[in-house]
């Protein structure tokens, strides 16, 4: 009896046959090409089939390095450069181009696809990219290739009206741009220009908006001349001067607006030289007296002010206009004076308060400094309540100021300086003061007596030291007048009397002093004749209604003056 042998299924004999069969091929595939690169693979031209990969490494290296660009055309925005792909770190990886061209041929079907065709096929190199190289050679691209962006501009320059295209701005994106160059670079497309990616700024100012601005206000505004009149006086601005202080500026919306720089236009000489001719400072009225009563000597007269603002106002609308209608006025603020005609009486300057006159050897240093003081001082306002100060209305004395030099005490003797004489007009307005029974703030008498002043009732001032200050305590305001000639000076008070009268009460002589002698060879000396130094007591003495209401001591300490010789220094003559 014969063996039973059991049958397989169909199946199961096909997939074995099957799996045998495919296992073969594979084998045999392996066998054929023996580890080598697959027949027929190339890689940008260059066939590398059959070779190993030592070998095809050294022919791709050779090859793929030839055919490396060795620039890029780019772009960014409207402007072109060129990057050296070298620099920039981009290069062709043979070791991972030779794994991808393995990695096609090693697998199965691969393997066996390759005993039924006739190659491997064409294989991209891959790029190797160092970004570090990268982001600087970009980098530095950008410095040459990012353009700002430029809004539309309107200027004027000799009268002439000057345009400035607006320009779109670009900024490289270096991140984005790194990729973009990738397919370059592996194309080898040396020629072509490559468009980077870049961010793009738009202008506010378009040239449309240029030319609506140019058309619309720019042209007209330099068309002609314009001709302004301020206080009845008549100017020209000719283009030129209007245009230099003349500009265009944007606003949010990017429209751009006419801008006049009116400080600058006010101080131009084609206008400074009409408006500062007109009477800015206001001139109080001038008063004097008929007897005991104040009069109007000199009428008042009103500043008149020119603003920046007003001259602004006036110009800008004509320069938009035609023929005679660039025409016009400027406004004008007057300044009132604190005293004319009609406000006199008002502030209480209706008469005599008081009125002290000194006397003095001619000199020419005492009539130029006494002179320039007394100019300064005259019409002077007190206001109710407020203090005058000899050493604000008069200045410092210096040669800018309008004083030379004189002879004034300076510690303790003689000497020669700027303003020399002026301590007279201190003593003059101290006494009219006193007289006029106004309250004393600070005051000063010289270091030792001078003849000619009353004792105890006389002033010096210094600049920065020493001021003769008064408050004006009489309810109404004060006018200073003061005038002067070669030998003598007089300050009157105008005003309101608070008492009837003020009348002087001087004291003795006490605690006398002897002066001593001296010999001075200093270049500026100033011989000086003896005089004992004493205290002296002063009373004001105020009476009201026919009687004595009040009294006030002035109390003066006076150091004894030194008998001062002058000589020559040994071996140097005075001057």
């Amino acid at each position: 009896m014969r063996p039973r042998i059991a049958s397989l299924p169909p199946v199961a004999l096909a997939g074995g046959a099957l799996t045998v069969g495919i296992g073969g091929l594979y084998l045999a595939g392996l066998l054929l090409t023996g580890g080598e690169i697959e027949a027929g693979t190339t890689v940008r031209g260059v066939d590398i089939g059959g070779l190993t990969r030592e070998e095809a490494t050294r022919k791709l290296e050779r090859h793929l390095a030839a055919a490396a660009p060795r620039k890029l055309a780019v772009q960014v925005g409207d402007r072109k450069g060129v990057v050296d792909p070298r620099q920039a770190g981009f290069s062709f990886d043979v070791r991972e181009t030779l794994d991808r061209a393995a990695s096609t041929g090693a697998d199965p079907v691969g393997v066996i696809g390759g005993l039924f065709r006739p190659g491997g096929g064409d294989i991209e190199p891959v790029v190797r990219i160092d970004e570090r190289k990268a982001r600087t050679a970009l980098g530095e691209l950008a410095e040459t290739l990012d353009e700002e962006v430029r809004d539309g501009a309107v200027s004027f320059a000799g009268g002439r009206v000057e345009q400035t295209a607006p320009r779109t701005g670009y900024a490289l994106d270096v991140d984005a741009a790194i990729g973009s160059l990738r397919a370059p670079f592996l194309r080898g497309a040396a020629d072509s220009v490559t468009v980077l990616p870049a961010r793009e700024s738009r202008p506010k100012v378009t040239a449309e908006e240029v030319r609506r601005a140019v058309r619309e206000f720019a042209r007209p505004a330099m068309s002609a001349p314009v001709t302004l009149t301020a206080g009845g006086r008549r100017f020209t601005l000719p283009p030129a001067v209007l245009g230099e202080y003349l500009t265009m500026r944007p606003d949010d919306a990017g429209r751009l607006t006419a801008k006049l720089d009116s400080r600058g236009l006010r101080a131009a000489p084609t206008v400074a030289g009409v408006l500062n001719g007109l009477p800015t400072t206001p001139r109080n009225a001038r008063l004097g007296l008929e007897g005991d009563r104040v009069v109007v000597a000199a009428e008042a007269r009103p500043g008149m002010e020119v603003t920046d603002k007003a001259l602004g106002k006036a110009v800008l609308p004509l320069l938009t206009r035609s023929g005679t209608a660039r025409t016009g006025e400027v406004d004008t603020r007057q300044i009132q004076p604190e005293i004319t005609r009609e406000s006199a009486a008002r502030l209480g300057l209706t008469e005599k308060m008081s009125s002290y006159t000194v006397d003095f050897e001619p000199a020419a240093y005492r009539t130029t400094n006494i002179g320039r003081a007394v100019d300064l001082i005259n019409g002077s306002l007190v206001m109710p309540d407020e203090t005058w100060s000899f050493n604000r209305t008069v200045g410092e004395r210096t040669r800018a100021n309008g004083f030379v030099d004189g002879i004034m005490i300076f510690d303790d003797q003689y000497v020669k300086a700027p303003g020399g004489g002026v301590s007279a007009v201190a003593t003059t307005v101290f006494n009219a003061m006193f007289f006029a029974g106004v309250e004393p703030v600070e005051y000063g008498a010289h270091s030792f007596y001078i003849e000619r002043y009353p004792e105890g009732r006389e002033a010096t001032v210094a600049w920065g030291s020493l001021d003769l200050r008064f408050t004006n305590d009489s309810g109404k305001a004060i006018y200073l007048q003061a005038e002067s000639t070669d030998t003598s000076l007089t300050v009157t008070f105008l005003g309101t009397k608070k008492y009837d009268e003020i009348t002087s009460v001087k004291g003795p002589r006490t605690n006398l002093r002897q002066p001593a002698k001296k010999v001075s060879t200093a270049e500026k000396c100033v011989p000086q004749t003896p005089l004992e130094g004493f205290d002296v007591t002063v009373e004001r003495v105020f009476h009201d209604n026919g009687r004595e209401v009040k009294r006030e001591p002035f109390r003066t300490h006076y150091t004894p003056r030194d008998e001062i010789t002058c000589e020559e220094a040994p071996g140097k003559p005075r001057p």
